[in-house]
């Protein structure tokens, strides 16, 4: 064993009875394991292994580096020498050399210990979230075939303004005023869209917008929305424990939250049997909220809707009445070749005799080009823009 490698697992040690170090006491930490073996460390030494040493015990081990570099937003392993990153929406293979298979289990095993999740043979999958919000999901053999897969999405806490996502090419820059109006005049948001097409991202600026006089109540299965804005109070879901106790549901949250004095309610993402609650909240007063939801176009949204209606139990005709109520507008992004993120589409939800639908009324290519809709002159009005 070399000396880095001993001073790792003597820090390890001392870690595993204080979980709660700091960078401070982790390089005091380092400069006693190696005083202990006849080494003087220099500054650099020290900050190298300080930084190897957190890696290692407290983050995602050779992993880390990737999680760290703020364009990349998913890491894969699906090999000990097997490991992609998404980087500006493009998937690209990284030289990260895990060891071996034994080495990828013992790293996926510890990053659902340290999410509270158990992960073994009896329980060979795990949906999780790490301290810092990032998204865990691995599979162990003989369920994952080939070796052990672990998928890391990580959060990131800078919330962009508008302009910045016109920068970015991923908003048409005509979409900016009719967002900001939607955000003014308190319409109840819905914003759709596949995975990864930057929901998160453009709820966040959104809610960057709202008056600051004005409190906003999140609510997530992770602490993941960071928006520019003085008074958010955030409720995130917590799982059951090992032994199935201490579950707080999204849908518990909800109900929390309209107790709580909201000027307006978030929920992170609507996925399953919270749909109705979400909904009773949004028409019961409480105008100016927003949900996402993931759906593959505008027009699909009410068939999601009435999807997760029916998980909690409400008949077509309840979803229909409810959603055209609650909900002003879809907002909805798309995820296009090479990556590329963009607003793709504005609606209106309406009921029409029996059924919900969303209206389109402004549409938008990935050059930025805008074009009207057959439900422009309806949502000019609400925004009172004729």
């Amino acid at each position: 064993m070399s000396p880095e490698e001993s001073i790792l697992e003597d820090v390890r040690a001392v870690v595993a009875l204080s979980p709660d170090v700091d960078d401070a006491a982790l390089a005091r930490e380092v400069d006693r394991a190696g005083r202990a073996r006849g080494l003087v460390l220099g500054s650099d030494a020290r900050a190298r292994l300080t930084r190897v040493v957190r890696d290692a015990v407290l983050g995602a081990g050779p992993l880390q580096r990737l999680l760290d570099d703020p364009d990349i937003t998913d890491v894969l392993v699906n090999g000990p020498r097997d490991v992609w990153v998404e980087r500006h929406g493009e998937l690209r293979p990284t030289s990260v050399d895990l060891g071996d298979e034994a080495g990828v289990r013992s790293l996926a095993v510890r990053l659902a210990a340290v999410a509270g999740a158990r992960l073994d043979d009896a329980q060979p999958a795990v949906d999780a979230r790490l301290p810092d919000g990032t998204r865990l999901h691995a599979v162990l053999p003989p369920v994952a075939d080939a070796g052990t897969l672990v998928s890391l999405r990580t959060v990131r806490s800078e919330a962009f303004t508008l302009d910045d996502l016109v920068a970015s090419r991923s908003l048409a820059p005509a979409l900016v005023p009719v967002l900001a109006d939607l955000v003014r005049v308190r319409a109840n948001l819905l914003l759709s869209g596949p995975t990864g097409a930057g929901k998160t991202t453009l709820l966040a600026s959104l809610l960057s917008l709202v008056p600051p006089d004005e409190r906003i109540v999140v609510i997530e299965e992770a602490g993941e929305l960071r928006p520019r804005h003085g008074h958010v109070v955030r409720l995130v879901a917590r799982r059951a424990n090992i032994d199935g106790a201490g579950t707080v549901t999204l849908s518990d949250l909800v109900r929390h939250a309209m107790r709580m004095r909201p000027d307006r309610i978030v929920l992170g993402e609507c996925r399953g049997a919270e749909v109705a609650d979400v909904l009773t909240a949004l028409n019961t007063g409480h105008d100016g909220g927003c949900a996402t939801v993931h759906a593959n176009a505008a027009a699909e949204v009410p068939a999601r809707l009435q999807a997760l209606g029916a998980l909690a139990g409400l008949p077509r005709e309840a979803v229909v009445a409810q959603a055209a109520a609650a909900f002003d507008a879809v907002v909805h992004l798309r995820r296009g070749t090479g990556g590329r993120r963009h607003v793709a589409e504005i609606g209106l939800v309406r009921a029409v005799g029996d059924r919900l639908t969303v209206q389109l009324a402004l549409a938008a290519d990935p050059g930025g080009a805008v074009l009207r809709g057959p439900g422009w002159d309806e949502l000019a009005a609400r925004l009172g823009a004729m």
